[in-house]
Parts: structure tokens; C-alpha cells; sequence
């Protein structure tokens, strides 16, 4: 690879990553937005926000993906962890109004 090729790889790579990128923000906002309809569904079943298994039964979940998809387990656990901490954040924000 030349110099020319690496500098036209490197440029398609960037802007695939930011299609990617607009794409997971995207994904993001709709998970994020089923915060209403899950903090519902808590309310008529009297489960609390904070749901322990349902967590761990995540974490595991993504471990085993992470392994499989040979991706770093500890990097993407702490993803997950930051989208499910939005997730009980927003629930918690449906609560107070």
C-alpha cells in the first residue's frame, strides 16, 4: 500500500466510522426512550427502578457477546453499564414529573 491508498483508506474508514457513530447515537435515543413505557410497566408491577437480576442477567449477556464477537469484555461492560445508567435515569426523571 502506498502512501496515496493508506491516505484514501484512512478517509473512507473515517467516514464509515461516522456513519457508524450517527447510528449508535440513534440506537441510543430509541433504548433510551423505552425508559417510559419499562418505568410503566414497574409501576403496575411494583418493581423497583433499580432491578439487580435484570442487570446481572445484562452483564452476563454481554460477556458471553463480547467473547464470542472476540470484542474486549471489560470495555464493553462498561458501555453497557453507562447505557443502563441512562436508561434508570431517565425512568427516574418520568417519576418526578
Amino acid at each position: 500500500m502506498d502512501k496515496e491508498e493508506a491516505s484514501r483508506l484512512l478517509q473512507e474508514s473515517r467516514i464509515k466510522i461516522d456513519e457508524m457513530d450517527k447510528e449508535l447515537i440513534n440506537l441510543i435515543e430509541k433504548r433510551t426512550s423505552l425508559a417510559s413505557d419499562i418505568v410503566n410497566a414497574k409501576l403496575v408491577l411494583g418493581i423497583e427502578i433499580e432491578d439487580k437480576k435484570r442487570e446481572e442477567y445484562i452483564h452476563d449477556k454481554i460477556k458471553q457477546i463480547a467473547r464470542e464477537k472476540n470484542i474486549d469484555e471489560v470495555s464493553l461492560t462498561s458501555i453497557i453499564k453507562i447505557l443502563t445508567d441512562m436508561n434508570k435515569e431517565e425512568q427516574k426523571k418520568i417519576l418526578r414529573r
